[in-house]
C-alpha cells in the first residue's frame, strides 16, 4: 500500500519509506533542486528524512523565512568545522541560527583577532565548493555521550547529560559535515553547495549559558543569504547603522553618558539630551490629558512585604535588586509601578460609576541586567516607563482596549514611525485564572483589534502567566524591528491585592486591570529614535533648532539680537561667536545635525534678512526673519 503526496496541489503515490529528496525528484525536479527542507504539517525538515505516511509538502528555498533559516544555520556548522580545522584544540559549544544571521561559541585560550575570521572564511570557502553533504545519524544517548567524550568535546557532553535529566530521552540526532561531527537537532542544506553568499561579522565574549560564573567563551557572528546581491545589502545596512549606532551619536551629539565611578547601566542625561526627552514627556503628559487620564506619583522603593503580596519576589526576584535595611525593615527599589497604583485604587472603595480610571506616571524603575548584557539606552538597570493602569468593568474592556491600541498607534507615529506589526500573545502553558477567563480576554483583544481593522499575527502561548497582550513592533528607516506599546491584561495583580469595585447591584466585584506602556522604557525608546532618525531629529524636537552664525566680530551684536528675537518666541536658537571661518562653522553645524543654520554678513545687516542654510536642503538664500519663523511654526505644528 502506497503513502499519497501532495506537492503544488499534485498529488503522487509513493512507496513508505522513500526520502523526502527522492519524492520531490519524482514529482517535481526543478522544485527539488531549489529545495534547502521542505514543511510538513507546520514541522520543518531537511531533505534526508523518509516518509512513512500521506503527506502534503511545502518546499522551502533560500527566499523563504524557513529556508533561510536553515541556510544560516548550516553555515554556522561549516563556520565550526573551519575553526575545527584551523584551532584543532578548540571546543565547540552551541551555534544557532539568529534574526539577522548566525553565531557559533568556541573555547579557545586565545582570543580570535580579525586576521583569524579572514583564514576562517577561506577555508568555509573551501568546504562550501567541495560540495560535502550533512548526514544525519541518531544515536542512543550513551553512545552519543561515549562518541564526544571520545573527541574531547565536553560541552557537547553537559548539553546531552542535562537533556537526559529534563526528560526521559532516548535518542539525539547528529550532523556530520566532512570532518565534523555536532550534536543538533537540525534541519541542514543537502549540501554545502547550497550555501551560496556568506560573511565573518565580529567576535564578542560570551559565558557559557550566560552565566557569568562559568568559562567566558568567544562567540563569532556571522550571517549568510540566498545570494550575494541581498548580502552586499545586508553589510551596506550594517555599515548604516554602525553610523547610527545611539551609543555613538549619543556622544558626538552630547546626549548622554554612562559612568563607570557612577555604576554600569545608569544614564547621565545631558543638557541637550535632557531637553529632548524633557520635549517628549510634555507631549505625552498633554495627550494623556486629552484622552481622561489622570497622573500619579509614586516613591522608588518600598517595603518587601508589598513585593511578596504583589508576586514579584516569587517570580521576578533575580531582576530585583538586594533589600537595603531601614529601620529593621526590608525596602525594594521597585523594579515595576503597578503595586503602587493599586495601592493609591485601594485607598477607599470605588463605584462602577467612577470607572474607568486611567492612571499613568512616568515611574522610574530599577531592575537588574547583567553586566554583559548592557547595551547603551537599550538595556539598563535604571530607567523611567510611561507607565499607566487602567481599572474598569468587564464590560468596559473592550471600548478601553480600542481607545488604547489607537492611542499607542497615535503615539509612535508621532514620533515618526510610521511602519509597526502588531502581536496578539495568547496563552502560556502555566497562567494564572481560569481556561475560561483567558478565552474571554483573547475575545476581547482579538475584537478590538479586528474591529480597527488592525492587521496582527497571533503569537501562540507568547504571552506571560498573568494575561493575553498587544505586542506592537516598531520598524526603523532601516527595517529594523524594536519593541514598542505593550497592552497587558492582568489577572493575577487584581486577585492578590482584592481590587474590587461596588457594582450597580451594590455588590462587589473584581476589576479588571489593564497595564499599558506606549514608548515602554523612555530610554530605550530615545535609543531608538536617536538610530530611526541617524541624530537628525525633526525641528520640534530638536535641542538646537537653528544656530546663527556670525561671519566676523562686526556681525555678533546683530546675531545676538536676533537670537535674542527667536527665543524670545520659544524658538532653541544659539549663536556660535567663536573666530573661525563660516565654512568650518557650517560644517559643524552639520555635524551636531541642527536643521536651521543662520549666516549673517555685511549684506544681511544691511539687507534686514538672514541667509538660511537647512541641514538637508541646504541653501536657501535670503529670508526675513518672520518669514523664517512662520516656516519654522508650520515645520513644528507638523512634528516634521
Amino acid at each position: 500500500m502506497g503513502i499519497h503526496i501532495k506537492l503544488d496541489g499534485r498529488e503522487k503515490e509513493l512507496e513508505p519509506g522513500i526520502k523526502i529528496i527522492d519524492a520531490l525528484k519524482e514529482m517535481d525536479r526543478k522544485l527539488a533542486k531549489a529545495a534547502i527542507g521542505v514543511k510538513i504539517d507546520g514541522a520543518v525538515l531537511d531533505l534526508s528524512h523518509s516518509l512513512q505516511a500521506d503527506a502534503n509538502i511545502e518546499v522551502l528555498t533560500g527566499d523563504t523565512p524557513e529556508g533561510l533559516d536553515i541556510l544560516r544555520h548550516s553555515t554556522s556548522h561549516v563556520m565550526a568545522a573551519a575553526v575545527k580545522r584551523l584551532f584543532p584544540g578548540v571546543q565547540v559549544t552551541i551555534g544557532p541560527s539568529i534574526e539577522s544571521g548566525f553565531y557559533y561559541d568556541f573555547d579557545k585560550d586565545e582570543p580570535f583577532v580579525p586576521e583569524d575570521l579572514a583564514r576562517i572564511e577561506k577555508e568555509m570557502a573551501r568546504i562550501v565548493k567541495d560540495n560535502v553533504p550533512f548526514v544525519r545519524e541518531e544515536l542512543p544517548v550513551k553512545e552519543a555521550i561515549g562518541k564526544f567524550k571520545a573527541m574531547g568535546e565536553k560541552y557537547k557532553v553537559e548539553i546531552i547529560e542535562d537533556l537526559v535529566k529534563d526528560g526521559p530521552v532516548e535518542k539525539v540526532s547528529l550532523y556530520t559535515c566532512g570532518d565534523f561531527t555536532d550534536l543538533c537537532r537540525g534541519p541542514h542544506v543537502p549540501s554545502t553547495a547550497k550555501i551560496r553568499a556568506f560573511k565573518l561579522l565580529d567576535v564578542a565574549g560570551a559565558y557559557w549559558r550566560g552565566d557569568e560564573k562559568n568559562r567566558m567563551l568567544q562567540r563569532i557572528y556571522g550571517t549568510a543569504f540566498n545570494s550575494e546581491e541581498e548580502l552586499k545589502t545586508h553589510l551596506e545596512n550594517l555599515e548604516e547603522a554602525k553610523r547610527r549606532d545611539h551609543r555613538r551619536l549619543g556622544k558626538e551629539l552630547d546626549l548622554f553618558s554612562f559612568h563607570e565611578e557612577g555604576g554600569p547601566g545608569l544614564v547621565y542625561w545631558h543638557p541637550k539630551g535632557a531637553l529632548i526627552r524633557y520635549i517628549m514627556e510634555d507631549f505625552w503628559r498633554r495627550e494623556h490629558l486629552k484622552r481622561g487620564y489622570q497622573f500619579c506619583i509614586t516613591p522608588h522603593i518600598a517595603r518587601s512585604v508589598l513585593w511578596e503580596i504583589s508576586g514579584h519576589l516569587g517570580f521576578y526576584k533575580e531582576n530585583m535588586y538586594s533589600p537595603i535595611d531601614i529601620d529593621g525593615q526590608e525596602y525594594i527599589l521597585k523594579p515595576m509601578n503597578c503595586p503602587f497604583h493599586i495601592l493609591i485604587y485601594k485607598t477607599r472603595k470605588r463605584s462602577y460609576r467612577e470607572l474607568p480610571l486611567r492612571w499613568a506616571e512616568l515611574g522610574t524603575v530599577y531592575r537588574y541586567e547583567r553586566s554583559g548584557v548592557l547595551h547603551g539606552l537599550l538595556r539598563v538597570r535604571g530607567f523611567t516607563q510611561d507607565d499607566a493602569h487602567i481599572f474598569c468593568t468587564p464590560d468596559q474592556l473592550k471600548g478601553e482596549m480600542i481607545k488604547t491600541v489607537n492611542f499607542a498607534i497615535y503615539m509612535v507615529k508621532s514620533m515618526g514611525f510610521e511602519n509597526m506589526d502588531i502581536f496578539l500573545s495568547t496563552r502560556p502553558e502555566k497562567f494564572s485564572g481560569t481556561p475560561e477567563e483567558w478565552d474571554r480576554a483573547e475575545e476581547t483583544l482579538k475584537t478590538a483589534l479586528d474591529e480597527e481593522g488592525l492587521p496582527y499575527q497571533v503569537d501562540e502561548g507568547g504571552a506571560v502567566f498573568y494575561g493575553p497582550k498587544i505586542d506592537i513592533k516598531l520598524r526603523d528607516a532601516l527595517g529594523r524591528h524594536w519593541q514598542g506599546p505593550t497592552i497587558q491584561f492582568d489577572f493575577n495583580e487584581p486577585r492578590r491585592f482584592g481590587v474590587t469595585y461596588i457594582g450597580a447591584d451594590g455588590g462587589e466585584h473584581q476589576c479588571v486591570m489593564v497595564h499599558r506602556a506606549l514608548w515602554g522604557s523612555l530610554e530605550r525608546f530615545f535609543g531608538c529614535m536617536v538610530e530611526h532618525y541617524g541624530g537628525a531629529f525633526p525641528l520640534w524636537l530638536s535641542p538646537v533648532q537653528a544656530i546663527i552664525l556670525p561671519i566676523a566680530d562686526r556681525h555678533s551684536e546683530f546675531a545676538q539680537k536676533t537670537a535674542e528675537m527667536l527665543q524670545e518666541r520659544d524658538f532653541r536658537v544659539e549663536v556660535d561667536l567663536r573666530r573661525e571661518k563660516v565654512g568650518f562653522k557650517i560644517r559643524e553645524a552639520q555635524v551636531q545635525k541642527i536643521p536651521y543654520m543662520l549666516v549673517i554678513g555685511d549684506q544681511e545687516m544691511e539687507s534686514g534678512k538672514l541667509s538660511v542654510r537647512e541641514r538637508k536642503a541646504g541653501d536657501l538664500g535670503a529670508m526675513d526673519v518672520y518669514r523664517l519663523m512662520d516656516v519654522m511654526k508650520e515645520r513644528i505644528a507638523d512634528r516634521t
